[in-house]
């Protein structure tokens, strides 16, 4: 039998796979790097204009939904540039060093928009507290912890060093401090706020209202959403049990249709998937599901960006997806990172004294990393076997260490070919 011939019209996810490609790869005849790059852009910037209709692009003034979560600035201007959003993690920082990282972020970004995340939980051993420092905090830590992890660490030819905290600085997991770190952002090109933990405080919500910045909240349940739709969040970012660092226990495959099928009759507040997404075929399926975007994290920790060290790279690339547990042993909440020997001692261990609340286990962890860290780079091979960070299931998925812009590249291609291929199977 002969078939009639048929013929495949150019399908908007086809132009859109075509202008980026020639971005990548139609530019061999240009005379300078520069020019290439100007090319690429050009090409790239006409196919997010042409093809991406995410609210979540309108709302920030982006060609791509892809977001990206680091506490490095690097890692955050380059996947602006690329077409991304990048978001900094602000929550370690002073007032005056979140200043400098910002102002370094401005010089480096090419007027591209970009973001902060600030870290409030809602229920912590020292929430209602006032005056609470690192100072106070130090005197808390039983000397049951602190003897045991200086045992676990001799055990591998490391020395415990301690830091010293003579000053009164505020803890960072504190209202009053964040909104000291969001007012330093306002004086910045920020185009959005982010809260990990819990419903952001109404004064931050207010704040973004007054400054025209939208502000986006992440949940692990569907309970949790419904309470920041209430709150008036503007954007939510629906982040599944694979997920690196604090997580819930629902995978983002069913949580992120459950979030938007449960808020549809209350307010339309676009969905950012989160969680194991580390490529464009899987952004390309949480937005089949309705989520406007992705924000993802783990995926920039092996770009040559990042502020991973070079060991912990290695273990990321051996890993597989088994190997990012949840462990209470690094923050005192169940939070997703690499298992090594520290997790085992403090959540398998019989002898294990168990985790402090938080904020009280990040200063033992705090200073037990430091120390780790210092004695893998200067050569001790037993210290890698505790070597860790907060890294999600996605692990398993990188096989290679990337450029940031690379990565951002990879993502638009994937998932125009994702979106390519679903058209394949429905085209007659």
């Amino acid at each position: 039998m002969i078939r009639p011939m048929v013929v495949q019209h150019a399908t908007p996810a086809r132009k859109m796979l075509a202008q980026i490609r020639r971005g990548i790869t139609g530019n061999e005849g240009l005379a300078s790097n520069g020019a290439r790059k100007a090319k690429q852009e050009e090409n790239v910037k006409a196919a997010g204009r042409e093809n991406m209709k995410s609210p979540i692009c309108d709302m920030l003034g982006i060609e791509f939904p892809l977001l990206a979560f680091s506490h490095c600035r690097d890692v955050v201007a380059a996947v602006s540039r690329a077409g991304g959003f990048g978001v900094l993690g602000a929550t370690a920082h002073t007032p005056d060093t979140l200043e400098r990282e910002l102002k370094w972020i401005d010089d480096h970004i090419d007027g591209k928009p970009y973001g902060i995340d600030v870290l409030i939980p809602e229920n912590i051993s020292t929430s209602g507290e006032k005056n609470v420092t690192w100072k106070s905090l130090e005197a808390r830590v039983p000397a049951e912890h602190r003897k045991y992890t200086s045992d676990l660490l001799k055990k591998y030819d490391i020395e415990l060093t301690t830091t010293d905290v003579t000053d009164d600085r505020p803890q960072p997991f504190d209202a009053e401090t964040a909104l000291e770190l969001l007012e330093v952002s306002f004086n910045h090109p920020i185009r959005l706020i982010a809260n990990a933990l819990g419903v952001p405080p109404k004064a931050m919500i207010e704040m973004g209202k007054r400054h025209k910045v939208p502000v986006a909240a992440l949940v692990g349940a569907k309970e949790h959403a419904l309470r920041q739709v209430a709150a008036g969040v503007d954007i939510l970012v629906v982040q599944g049990t694979e997920a690196g660092g604090h997580c819930g226990e629902v995978s983002t495959m069913v949580l992120v249709p459950e979030v938007i099928k449960a808020i549809k009759p209350i307010r339309d507040v676009p969905v950012l998937a989160a969680g194991g997404i580390m490529t464009g075929r899987q952004m390309a399926a949480c937005m089949a599901m309705g989520a406007a975007g992705a924000w993802t994290g783990s995926v920039w920790l092996a770009t040559v960006e990042s502020e991973t060290s070079e060991i912990f790279r290695e273990k990321m690339i051996a890993a597989s997806s088994r190997d990012a547990i949840r462990s209470k042993g690094r923050t005192g909440k169940p939070a997703r990172q690499l298992r090594s020997v520290w997790t085992d001692a403090w959540d398998r261990a019989p002898e294990s004294p168990g985790a402090l609340p938080m904020p009280l286990q990040s200063i033992i962890s705090r200073d037990a990393f430091n120390s780790i860290d210092r004695a893998a780079a200067a050569g001790n091979t037993r210290a890698r076997d505790l070597v860790s960070y907060f890294v999600g299931q996605g692990v398993g998925l990188i096989d290679s260490v990337k450029s940031a812009g690379a990565v951002v590249q990879e993502f638009k291609e994937e998932f125009a070919e994702a979106v390519e291929h679903m058209n394949a199977l429905v085209a007659e």
